[in-house]
């Protein structure tokens, strides 16, 4: 049921897509995983890799989420994995005409934002991790918040309790986050352990 709610879901997510971007340069990856998880993950948005295979975190990042569900003693198969935005979002390279991954912009997660929210009533996780500031701000809808502040801190929000990360590719690019980022993930074993009993 839920598959069949998601899919359908994923349809009314490409045809938007479309219209707002004709052209059909849009490769829609809306998510996988586990639908009657108690866990998912939302990320940023997908780039060249996870584009390219259609599945979200299979590129650099993604070798970090392995080693977080290592830490966690979870699968991918025992979580859903999805982002906010639900396409890459690219830069071109004036001289090399060569595509470079960039933030997603507010135009873009004002679309994809309703997806992500219907995703999550359908599957009605426990505990939803945000990854980085963008999809924090989504799902709080609130553009003031900072990973920096809240970073490893159990909300609630009523139908779930959110516990925002960094991003694991702000990892590759600032080392010195990795110590927090692991004991943010502490924090997340003792809250799946409490809430979840795994």
């Amino acid at each position: 049921m839920k598959n069949e709610q998601l899919e359908k879901l994923k349809r009314q997510c490409v045809d938007n897509v479309e219209k707002e971007f004709p052209g059909g340069d849009k490769v829609i990856v809306f998510g996988e995983g586990n639908t009657d998880t108690d866990i998912v993950l939302v990320g940023e948005a997908p780039g060249e890799k996870e584009t390219l295979l259609a599945r979200p975190f299979v590129g650099q990042a993604g070798k970090i989420l392995d080693e977080f569900l290592e830490i966690l003693k979870l699968n991918r198969e025992d979580i859903y994995i999805t982002n906010i935005v639900k396409f890459r979002p690219y830069k071109i390279n004036a001289k090399t005409g060569r595509l470079s991954n960039r933030a997603p912009n507010k135009e873009e997660v004002k679309l994809c934002r309703p997806y992500l929210i219907k995703q999550l009533e359908i599957i009605k996780p426990k505990i939803v991790v945000t990854l980085g500031n963008i999809s924090l701000r989504a799902i709080i809808d609130d553009d003031r918040i900072t990973i920096g502040e809240s970073h490893g801190t159990l909300m609630d929000m009523r139908s779930f309790f959110l516990l925002p990360l960094y991003h694991p590719a702000s990892i590759i690019y600032n080392r010195k986050l990795k110590e927090i980022y692991q004991k943010d993930l502490v924090k997340l074993k003792c809250f799946i352990k409490d809430y979840i009993n795994v």
